[in-house]
């Protein structure tokens, strides 16, 4: 019987288990969006995880939808993840780099001046973002020309390559939780009707030539994606994820992708396990649970439902926690206060067994 705590071979890219880190913003990235040396230290700190999935990244100025995140669009971000990269490797680990567009999400406070959120179509969506001004309610995007569609494409390509300059051992796109590649998907916030939108056809679009496109610039088997199938955050609506999804993951499939990463919601497990189906590669699961997953969902890899499991809050209070989690606990209680912002202060001051 296969275990967490087997080895597993990710397209090339030995992994010592398959306890997965997962992304989580913890918006500790200096003003030129560089991670610091607090940032090497949180994840080195974390490196007996199989995986490590770092934060979401932003491939352009215009992707930043929250304060304080990092970049990888300029040659001084490289430089600084390289730190990081260089920390983690150091202790044993790896780490995957999340690139994350955030699209609608975000406010023109949080952006250079002169820029504007952006989204595939000019619908707001409800609610508020966190700013450094307060929150303030998300504003209507401007929608993307399709030039300036293709650009964004070329945004995350060049991003990924950056991710690879700065050692990454290679990138995941956040379509996921209501972001760009994820309003795309969704009709609720998705009303082009060029190619880009309309038919699932459309919709699926955007996903797959922006995977396309990071594939061709650092190989398949170091690009996966992350999704959320019938996620609302963030004001979406899907109504037929299953739909929408299959037709997602069949076109993916051909490309060789080094995993598929889902950000699973509630009574959502048999579009899972369809989508495993579908997907011949390896299949990293955040599974739907009542609270931060748990110890608990390590089973999923037994039964097969996933390869791998992603750990979030969890992984964020427990810097070793595979080996709390073969021991059985004792586990630290992650601390809401700190999870955005701050210094060292529950980010890199959780102790080890």
């Amino acid at each position: 019987m296969t275990t967490a705590f087997d080895p597993i071979d990710l397209s090339g890219t030995p992994l010592a288990n398959r306890i997965a880190m997962a992304p989580m913003t913890r918006s500790r990235a200096d003003e030129g969006g560089r991670p610091t040396g607090l940032t090497a230290d949180y994840y080195a700190q974390r490196a007996t995880a199989g995986l490590i999935v770092t934060e979401g990244i932003q491939p352009s100025y215009v992707g930043q939808g929250y304060p304080n995140t990092p970049g990888l669009h300029h040659e001084e971000q490289v430089a600084a993840w390289r730190e990081v990269t260089d920390a983690v490797h150091a202790a044993g680990g790896r780490i995957f780099a999340q690139l994350m567009h955030t699209g609608r999400i975000g406010h023109p406070v949080l952006l250079p001046e002169g820029l504007h959120p952006v989204g595939v179509s000019a619908v707001a969506a409800q609610g508020q973002v966190f700013t450094h001004e307060g929150p303030k309610d998300f504003v209507t995007p401007r929608e993307l020309t399709h030039d300036e569609v293709l650009e964004t494409i070329q945004d995350f390509a060049a991003a990924a390559r950056g991710a690879i300059e700065a050692g990454f051992d290679g990138v995941e796109l956040h379509g996921a939780n209501g972001y760009l590649i994820h309003q795309f998907l969704a009709p609720g916030s998705n009303l082009r009707t060029d190619e880009w939108g309309g038919s699932e056809e459309n919709r699926i679009r955007f996903a797959v030539e922006s995977v396309k496109a990071v594939a061709e610039a650092i190989g398949a088997h170091r690009t996966g994606l992350r999704l959320s199938p019938g996620n609302p955050f963030n004001d979406i609506s899907e109504p037929d994820p299953e739909s929408t999804y299959t037709a997602l993951v069949q076109a993916l499939q051909p490309l060789g992708l080094a995993y598929l990463h889902i950000g699973e919601v509630p009574g959502r497990r048999e579009l899972t396990q369809r989508l495993r189906k579908l997907f011949s590669g390896t299949l990293i699961l955040n599974p739907a649970t009542e609270g931060p997953t748990g110890p608990d969902e390590l089973a999923l890899i037994e039964d097969g439902t996933a390869d791998l499991v992603s750990f979030g809050q969890l992984f964020l209070a427990n810097p070793d926690l595979p080996a709390r989690l073969r021991a059985g606990g004792p586990y630290n209680e992650p601390d809401g206060t700190t999870f955005y912002g701050g210094d060292a202060k529950g980010y890199t001051d959780y102790p080890a067994l």
